[in-house]
């Protein structure tokens, strides 16, 4: 949906305000990627068990997810500035309580503070940018924050490793977390003086139930899905699942009740009667949970298996990040408008190259294997990754009505999140399940988490191939025209429809 119908002044002050609101997505995006690698340093410190570690991830997730499609359209309704800098603030509030936790329950809730605050801060980042800019501008724009995006991805497991590694003021983990306050102070300060407020002009009614029975429904799910190895899986959380599955039914009936009340569900079904569309959520879940299982079993793996430090966990992953850098540049601008669906089904088939490649190597070499010797699957990984990823958005958005762009966008993002907190839950199954704890008793961690995570391994390949097979269902080439950005209300994220 559009923001406004005129560009607004030249104002130099606008650069400023790109500033601000570039940075927080800056550190949304580090936020999801730096925990990951201090991870053995926080169960060290607080004593954590392995559902707790998982639920410090997924906490954040899940709440990320949660309140994306409502934080764009409270922005709509009450101004973008002003519920950017409320976003901001409670991020900020909640990395100071994630820095301060002294238990590893606390730093769970600060964690789903910290996503449900991000909810509220990051969909009005590209909406801000759209009214602020004029079209002309606009380009540069996007690009500029598509570089921060890689910038984010590239540098969260390395800015992560460093600062558990340097234990400044004998802080250990924490300043992951800490770095955020004097850069949110900054920015709410700036933002409060530069950000030009904006509205939507026909903004969608919020959907409080539909978000609240959504996110019952996957709790539902997910907690004795996380916790059940631990408790022994007990009859409760069986019965708990499938409960979930009733809910997220009635979840269904209530968005098709809202849709004929007031047009403004959370979730407009009707957009999976496209078949290029359902395929490609199926596509955007299948790829968050394979990226929810992966990074946490790979931190763990050579963290606690083979007993590396941070910072060379850190530094292991450049190829990858490398890898997904350049070819989803690549994808994008060269292959995809000759190639269409074919670029991203090659993705596919090249990453799951990688992860066999990596299974291989990891039983080959055992306790023994080196960096330079994961950087071959690594590089694999990340190119078939950036196949997949960079031009995935598109090919899902092609045949969808445009005046659907802005609820398809926003439902894409929360697609994705949900499955990164799906994946992390199956670590308990997948990863967890199988860990031969007698072994790592006995001082065999390296064996006990080569086995753990090569199990993992096959299951993100095995996705994979879902990944392939829902791909054929995406259209061959995206549309031919481009049309002017969309800024729907959902995210905030431009669409080229």
């Amino acid at each position: 949906m559009s923001s406004l119908s005129t560009d607004p002044p030249l104002d130099r002050r606008r650069w400023i305000a790109l500033a601000v609101v570039l940075t927080a997505s800056f550190m949304d995006l580090v936020d999801v990627t730096i925990v990951n690698i201090a991870m053995p340093s926080i169960s060290e410190d607080l004593g954590a068990s392995f559902s707790v570690l998982q639920w410090i991830t997924e906490g954040y997730a899940l709440a990320f997810a949660a309140g994306l499609i409502t934080g764009g359209r409270l922005g709509d309704i009450y101004g973008r500035r002003r519920v950017f800098l409320l976003g901001m603030g409670g991020f900020t509030l909640a990395s100071m309580l994630c820095g301060v936790a002294g238990d590893p329950h606390l730093l769970v809730v600060a964690r789903i503070l910290q996503g449900g605050t991000a909810a509220l801060m990051v969909p009005q980042v590209l909406a801000i940018v759209h009214s602020t800019f004029p079209a002309h501008e606009r380009g540069k724009v996007f690009g500029m924050f598509g570089a921060i995006v890689g910038l984010g991805a590239v540098s969260g497991p390395i800015l992560g490793a460093l600062l558990t590694q340097w234990n400044l003021f004998g802080l250990e983990w924490r300043p992951i977390f800490l770095v955020n306050l004097p850069v949110g102070v900054a920015g709410l300060i700036l933002g409060r003086r530069f950000i030009a407020e904006s509205k939507a002009e026909h903004a969608l009614k919020l959907d409080l139930v539909g978000v609240a029975l959504a996110t019952v429904g996957i709790v539902m799910f997910l907690y004795p899905l996380t916790q059940g190895r631990e408790l022994g899986w007990p009859l409760w959380g069986f019965l708990m699942m499938g409960g979930s599955a009733v809910v997220l039914a009635l979840f269904v009936v209530y968005e098709r009740h809202k849709k004929r009340r007031d047009g403004s569900p959370l979730v407009e079904l009707s957009l999976f009667t496209v078949k290029s569309f359902a395929a490609g959520i199926g596509v955007q879940l299948a790829f968050g949970i394979v990226s929810g299982i992966y990074f946490l079993c790979w931190t763990l793996y050579m963290q606690l298996g083979l007993g590396w430090s941070a910072l060379r966990s850190g530094l292991t992953g450049i190829p990858f990040s490398i890898a997904v850098a350049v070819t989803a540049g690549v994808s994008v601008q060269k292959l995809v408008p000759r190639f269409g669906r074919k670029v991203l089904q090659a993705g596919a088939v090249i990453m799951a190259a990688g992860v066999l490649i990596y299974i291989w190597e990891a039983g080959h070499y055992g306790a023994d294997i080196t960096p330079w010797q994961m950087a071959l699957p690594l590089t694999v990984m990340g190119a078939g990754m950036g196949f997949v990823v960079a031009p995935l958005t598109d090919a899902v958005l092609s045949e969808v009505p445009r005046e659907h762009a802005g609820s398809a966008s926003g439902l894409i993002n929360t697609t994705q999140q949900l499955g990164n907190a799906v994946g992390l839950g199956l670590v308990s199954v997948v990863f967890f399940g199988v860990l031969d704890e007698d072994a790592v008793a006995k001082g065999q961690s390296a064996v006990a988490f080569g086995d753990a995570y090569r199990s993992a391994l096959w299951w993100v390949a095995g996705l994979l191939v879902l990944v392939l097979a829902l791909i054929f269902a995406l259209p061959k080439r995206s549309r031919a025209e481009v049309v002017e950005d969309v800024v729907p209300a959902e995210t905030g994220e431009p669409i080229a429809a």
